[in-house]
């Protein structure tokens, strides 16, 4: 059987937000149907019966158990057009696009959006396991006084509710605790974290100047960019900033570190058969992806590595180095954990010591994040795939030609790498 072709022909974010500001009362349903409205009126799909959507968000409330479907029956789209949530951390968004371009390629669908959000203002608060099981109680008992005796049972400590930390349940760590350990490791240095969080703040501010991001972003709840934006930053500004996650000796801050975020992406992909019928330009198409796992129990400074192991495979497959590439969008969880990944992709020792063969290339910094990065834009997790494939397929296409590379890490040791071509 012969596979087809999955082209991205559309694309449509709404701003992201820093938490608790412009989407501090939306959920992610709200979110998501915004970002899908603006990609429904953009490419004209209203009425369309697409083949599928899929998504997701990594954090959702018990009443968002069909977050994808409910949100695309909100939408001006077919009501008969199938979805599904899907859930992979921050590679939610690209994996989407992975799901969706299979089925395209496999030829089960002609069309299909891929699609993540995440409100992170609004997120659930977890309740202790005592309260829980006393309510459950409750609800069962016939008399009020059955009611008050269950609802008594639990201690005042248990009523407090659980916020939300971000801790790997292996480790008892968050994610920018095992980044200080990486830096550390792999002897990442404060003023190299900074340099590349203003190169994503400058790039980003340019690209805003330059009508780069016009046609790719729909206002949303009054905001029409995205507020984590710093055009007035500078090195002096990021230098002066303390350390958020080891106090003492840390190198990682809030300026090279992204933030709490909200925010919703789609894409749309197709067939080129169904492009063509619909009058869509087909910006590039996606040629390979790998996704990896990675040990980071024993080896805390892994965390974020796999697409270490991800980006070899891939590039084994497609016959290519990593230097092959026109430009490159390797999402900036934090600067560190970019500067490690590349560091031990350029280096024959360490990528040997990680268990590569050698070192798979040089980037040309020139071409990385060119549009802004993660450090700028922030990182609604599930949404930053939609950004970042949305980002690279308009960069080809403005260019003609060419190939791109993507890299997305993402909690519990996982990574997800892509390639896009024009």
């Amino acid at each position: 059987m012969e596979t087809k072709k999955v082209a991205i022909v559309g694309y449509n974010r709404i701003p992201f937000a820093r938490i608790n500001t412009a989407y501090a009362d939306q959920g992610n349903q709200e979110l998501l149907i915004a970002a899908l409205n603006g990609l429904i009126d953009r490419y004209h799909l209203k009425g369309k019966l697409l083949g599928e959507v899929a998504g997701g968000a990594v954090i959702k409330h018990i009443s968002e158990s069909n977050l994808i479907r409910e949100s695309v029956m909100n939408t001006s789209l077919d009501p008969a057009t199938p979805a599904c949530d899907l859930q992979q951390a921050c590679d939610t968004g690209i994996e989407a696009a992975v799901y969706i371009g299979n089925k395209i390629a496999l030829g089960q669908i002609e069309s299909g959006i891929a699609c993540g959000v995440e409100a992170m203002s609004n997120i659930p608060f977890e309740s202790s396991p005592r309260l829980r099981k006393a309510l459950l109680k409750a609800n069962k008992e016939k008399s009020a006084f059955g009611k008050l005796k269950q609802l008594l049972s639990p201690k005042l400590k248990d009523w407090m509710p659980i916020p939300y930390k971000g801790q790997e349940p292996k480790t008892g760590l968050v994610m920018g605790e095992h980044t200080e350990i990486t830096a550390k490791y792999y002897q990442i240095s404060r003023e190299e974290q900074d340099q590349l969080a203003l190169k994503s703040h400058q790039n980003m501010a340019k690209a805003y100047d330059e009508g780069f991001f016009d046609d790719m972003i729909s206002p949303a709840f009054g905001l029409d960019t995205d507020n984590n934006l710093r055009r007035d930053t500078s090195l002096e500004k990021l230098a002066s900033l303390k350390p958020a996650f080891d106090k003492q000796n840390g190198t990682l801050t809030a300026g090279n570190s992204t933030p709490f975020t909200d925010g919703a992406s789609a894409v749309l992909l197709a067939s080129e058969e169904w492009a063509k019928a619909n009058n869509l330009p087909i910006l590039a198409y996606i040629t390979f992806s790998e996704v990896a796992g990675i040990e980071y129990v024993e080896n805390k400074h892994n965390l974020l590595l796999a697409p270490v192991f991800a980006a070899d495979r891939m590039l084994k497959k497609a016959g290519m180095s990593l230097e092959d590439f026109d430009y490159y969008e390797i999402h900036e969880a934090f600067a560190a954990q970019v500067l490690a990944t590349i560091k031990i992709w350029e280096n024959d020792d360490l990528a040997k010591k990680f268990g590569l063969e050698k070192a798979l290339g040089k980037i040309d910094r020139d071409k990385l994040n060119v549009k802004g990065g993660s450090l700028a834009a922030a990182h609604p997790f599930a949404a930053t795939g939609g950004r970042i494939i949305g980002t690279l397929s308009k960069l080809l296409n403005e260019k003609g030609s060419g190939k791109g590379f993507i890299s997305i890490c993402a909690a519990r040791g996982q990574g997800v790498t892509m390639i896009l071509e024009k």
